[in-house]
């Protein structure tokens, strides 16, 4: 018997091959049943063109086996044709050997006839099979039996012989859908989107018709989940209507006709790729054109156009996480889901410089099949600086749709202002003539930035190599913006300059040559707002040259000059419109001397500046919000004047190795975040602002802490390591985060911290024992401490998160209470503990439970040469052939030196007969999940605590003692796949064949862009 999955792997030329006696039904059931098929997409086999004869045509032979499915319709008649009885021998042997799918249909017998051959139909069998050998009479006979036992439609049973057909087809579809085609095998994580479509269209009411949208950005894969999907749902609907290039004279006419024609039909109608809302109101004003039951789906970059037509249910696609990038890529690029040996760091190049967009990455990964490692270095290296073609040709389409004015925002943003805050972009292009505000609104709603909710934009990679390229194309005297090294060197080292320059973006790293930069070169550039030099590879070669009289031009906005060469900036500098300055890494004494004008400036780093020796008077620096110091190793001092700084929010000066005094008073209410670690010779810290919410100290000499520690009721995250605190001063102190390292004993007092939340304690060899914790702990992490034996928890209180990773001598009583009191655990083991009585060798289970809760425990086993921090485990439990109700998760762990068990806790809303279990590690080269066990839990034993925890609050808990905010990706992990296959052959032809059987009934064209293939 063949596999279903070799079946799969087959090319089928028909969809279906029906065997009939046509005198009985060739012009009454099949012609309906073909009829049906037709509007539903179904290809069907057509004998006409064949000539009959006393043997099967080798035609008919060949047609046979490139049909996904035979159905055999069993009338009075049948038997009498050793023709269909032919037919019927290679049908059974296609079941047999290719696992053809064969269904049947009673048209006026009885299937006990059929299997016994009595009856009329036995005798009509009897006459046939005279002056036939027994050979042939044998093999005739038990095929009839054979197919007499497949379960089909009896016509005797139903009153209405059309709906016997919709039934057929709706079968048949359905067996179509659950084959999945060869050409969507390479789409990672098909079920997901099927699953998504599903629960946003909501097929199972027919009372009312629904327009529903798809929006994200160009490449993304929106009209690959629609082929998709469409690909498997035409069965449900009566017609397909599918638009795309919409031309202005047409709108009216199609108005008048979608409203006559499509009334009273159900109807899927996709709009494919919309960017203008008349085009929206013109095929789809009002869902009371289209019959009940109806669906409209329509895809676009732009959510404001979806939201200006009212359309509330949409699906906005996002970008896959890194490993469905990896997979995505090696799909194309070696037909497998992961990468050769050799190739797993060229695939990370690849899924970078794509920044995982899905285009990209199949296309790119297409265009590497079968190069060898230094084929893909070259290209790579090519790719780094242009756009693949393909690729260009679609992102390009949004950047072109803009206005003018957008179109020069998406530009500043792609070659100066990515990754910025939005108040600063504001400050930065304040006196411009650009409505800022509407413009990032518009770039975002089309899907060309994003703008986090703590108001970052980022643009993606390959977007902004679109824009870098729109630059390029630009007449070489009407650019405002100068990117490429040759346009770049003409206007500082000679008088060339473009009148309107409003930018220069200079990557040092590309230089071939030293720039000698003129002295009143950038003088001359009087609307210069943003000069950004910078290296995207480390050159210990100086490839600028700047004259001692240089200026700067007198209207900056940005200055960004990573390794500045000069030791101070010149003495003309006047920065009174800068809003940044970035001076990373530099070779600077000192700034500027005396006060400068500084109202505008938000940000100022100087971090990597080893030889900068003080930081000047910033008194005026009223706005200021930002400010980085970390690795000034020649600063000594920061000046009293951060003190007056009101607006100040984050200040970093960690790896300050020479800083011995800092301002006395740095009690700013609007300060929220001080860095200090590595300041090794700093002893005390001044009293800081009671609103503080994270603090940072490592690495330092300090010995106490300011006694208004006690009052800082805001404080979420407290990291102390490589200090000589004394941990008594914990007394003292009510916070929700403490980080503790280098101590032997943490004091009793601990408990009574009630607002307590988060404790990390990391690399403390000497500590042997954890001393009762308060009940308001939500997540203990106890990293690396060696000598650890005991913990101690408040009875019948459990922690959400329990970690405790290369603590090797913990004892079996610590064990069992982490494991039973925590909602997640992690702590070095290699057996499964014994409640968890289903149990699998490797990292997947199905099991039938009786209640849907489960606590789940893993063997982690690292790798002898795990090389990375940390590794990440991907879990996905889902109720078998549930389409709605799934947990998802992603954790990221720190690294092990030795077996460990990660245990947690999941439940389903609803019972489920079966359940199935997934686990795997993506770094799978490093971590491997071993054993997997599972443990049923009833209601008694599941407790209050952990049903009630937040599970939306997750933590990543790194080496360095810093929790990192991690999306824990419950609920979110799987909407976030973002997948890519290559249908679109497969869905072209099925919409064609569609065309074909109904054309006055269904209209095609094309919105933007041309399809690709």
């Amino acid at each position: 018997m063949a596999s279903s999955s070799s079946s799969s792997h087959r090319t089928w030329r028909y969809r279906v091959f029906a065997s009939f006696h046509g005198p009985d039904v060739r012009k009454t059931f099949l012609s309906h049943l073909r009829k049906q098929f037709c509007c539903n997409g179904i290809s069907m086999f057509d004998d006409q063109g064949i000539e009959r004869s006393y043997t099967i045509a080798p035609a008919l032979k060949q047609a046979i086996s490139e049909s996904r499915i035979s159905i055999v319709v069993l009338s009075k008649s049948y038997a009498s044709s050793s023709w269909c009885l032919d037919e019927l021998l290679g049908i059974l042997k296609c079941k047999e050997e290719i696992g053809q799918i064969v269904m049947t249909v009673f048209y006026g017998v009885d299937p006990s006839d059929v299997r016994k051959q009595t009856g009329e139909f036995g005798k009509v069998f009897k006459e046939t099979c005279r002056r036939k050998t027994e050979e042939e009479r044998r093999r005739w006979s038990q095929a009839l039996t054979d197919v007499g036992n497949i379960a089909g439609e009896h016509f005797l049973n139903w009153d209405n012989e059309s709906k016997m057909i919709e039934k057929i087809s709706r079968d048949v579809s359905n067996k179509l859908n659950a084959t999945i085609s060869k050409d969507f095998e390479d789409m990672v994580g098909l079920e997901a989107h099927l699953e998504k479509m599903q629960s946003l269209l909501h097929l199972d009411d027919e009372d009312e018709a629904m327009i529903v949208g798809i929006c994200g950005p160009a490449g993304i894969g929106k009209t690959t989940i629609l082929e998709l999907y469409i690909a498997g749902s035409l069965v449900v609907f009566s017609i397909l209507v599918l638009w795309r290039i919409l031309r202005e004279d047409t709108i009216a006419v199609l108005t008048s006709a979608i409203q006559e024609r499509l009334c009273d039909l159900k109807v899927l109608i996709v709009l494919d790729d919309v960017v203008d809302l008349k085009q929206l109101e013109a095929l789809a004003d009002e869902t009371s054109w289209f019959g009940l039951g109806s669906r409209i789906i329509v895809t676009t970059e732009d959510q404001e156009l979806l939201e200006q037509h009212g359309i509330n249910n949409t699906y906005h696609v996002d970008f896959p996480n890194e490993e469905e990038a990896r997979k995505i890529c090696c799909r194309y690029a070696f037909r497998q889901s992961s990468a050769p040996n050799g190739f797993e760091k060229l695939v990370e190049r690849v899924t970078v410089l794509c920044s995982n967009l899905p285009l990209g990455l199949s296309v790119m990964g297409s265009s590497l099949r079968r190069k060898s490692e230094d084929d893909w270095e070259s290209i790579l290296r090519r790719l780094e600086n242009s756009l693949d073609g393909k690729i260009d040709g679609v992102l390009r389409v949004g950047y072109e749709n803009l206005h003018k004015d957008d179109q020069f925002l998406f530009l500043l943003i792609a070659c100066f202002l990515n990754y910025q805050d939005d108040d600063r972009v504001n400050s930065m292009l304040g006196d411009s003539n650009l409505d800022v505000r509407l413009g990032l609104k518009t770039l975002a709603y089309k899907s060309l930035i994003q703008i986090s909710a703590e108001g970052t934009i980022s643009m993606h990679k390959l977007l902004q190599q679109v824009a870098r390229e729109a630059v390029q194309i630009q007449e070489p005297s009407k650019r405002q913006i100068l990117i490429d090294i040759d346009g770049i060197r003409d206007a500082l080292e000679t008088d060339s300059v473009s009148t309107n320059l409003i930018g220069i973006s200079l990557d040092v790293s590309t230089i071939p040559n030293v720039v000698s930069i003129r002295a009143g070169a950038l003088k001359r550039m009087l609307d210069l707002r943003f000069l950004s030099v910078y290296e995207t590879r480390r050159d210990v070669n100086v490839r600028v040259h700047v004259p001692e009289d240089m200026d700067f031009p007198p209207r900056l906005r940005l200055l960004r000059w990573e390794v500045y060469p000069g030791k101070c900036l010149p003495f003309t500098f006047t920065p009174e419109h800068l809003v940044e300055l970035n001076l990373v890494n530099s070779k600077l004494e000192k700034l500027w001397q005396g006060t400068q004008p500084l109202t505008n400036l938000k940000k100022m780093d100087l971090s990597g500046s080893m030889r900068l020796k003080e930081v000047p008077d910033l008194s005026n620096a009223t706005n200021l919000k930002k400010l980085n110091l970390t690795g000034c190793w020649g600063l000594v001092e920061i000046p009293s004047s951060v003190g007056d700084l009101h607006k100040l929010e984050e200040l970093e000066m960690n790896m300050c190795i020479s800083l011995q005094v800092v301002p006395a008073n740095l009690n700013l209410a609007s300060l929220k975040s001080v860095k200090m670690v590595g300041c090794w010779q700093m002893r005390k810290i001044p009293d800081i602002s009671t609103n503080i919410d994270s603090l940072v100290i490592g690495d330092t000499m300090l010995e106490e802490f300011p006694e208004s520690i006690t009052l800082w009721p805001r404080l979420q995250s407290l990291n102390i390591y490589g200090s000589l605190i004394s941990a008594p001063f914990l007394a003292g102190l009510n916070q929700s985060h403490i980080s503790l390292s280098t101590i032997e004993r943490i004091p009793d007092c601990i408990k009574d911290l009630d607002g307590l939340k988060f404790l990390y304690i990391a690399k403390c060899p000497k500590l042997a024992s954890l001393p009762e914790l308060p009940r308001s702990l939500r997540k203990l992490t106890v990293e690396n401490c060696e000598s650890l034996e005991t913990v101690c928890f408040p009875c019948d209180t459990v922690t959400h998160f329990l970690y405790f990773p290369n603590c090797f001598k913990l004892g079996p009583e610590a064990r069992r209470v982490i494991i039973k009191q925590s909602f997640r655990a992690y702590l070095p083991g290699r057996e499964i503990p014994e409640e968890f009585n289903h149990r699998a060798i490797g990292s997947c289970m199905t099991i039938r439970p009786s209640i849907c809760k489960f606590k789940i425990c893993l063997v982690l086993s690292p790798k002898p040469d795990m090389e990375e921090a940390h590794f990440r485990v991907l879990f996905h439990i889902r109720g078998k052939g549930c389409t709605s109700d799934e947990f998802m998760l992603e954790l990221i762990l720190p690294k092990i030196r030795d077996e460990h068990l990660c245990v947690f806790f999941a439940e389903f809303v609803e019972q489920h007969e079966e359940v199935l279990f997934k686990f795997s590690t993506p770094s799978s080269h490093e971590v491997d999940v071993s054993e997997c066990g599972v443990q049923v839990l009833t209601d008694d034993e599941t407790n209050t605590s952990i049903r009630s925890c937040d599970e939306s609050c997750t933590e990543q808990v790194s080496g360095d003692g810093h929790d990192e905010s991690l999306s824990d990706k419950s609920n979110e992990f799987g909407e976030n796949r973002v997948k890519v296959f290559k249908g679109y052959t497969l869905f072209l032809a099925l919409v064609f064949t569609f065309i074909l059987s109904s054309i006055s009934s269904v209209l095609l064209y094309s919105f933007g862009r041309q399809i690709k293939t």
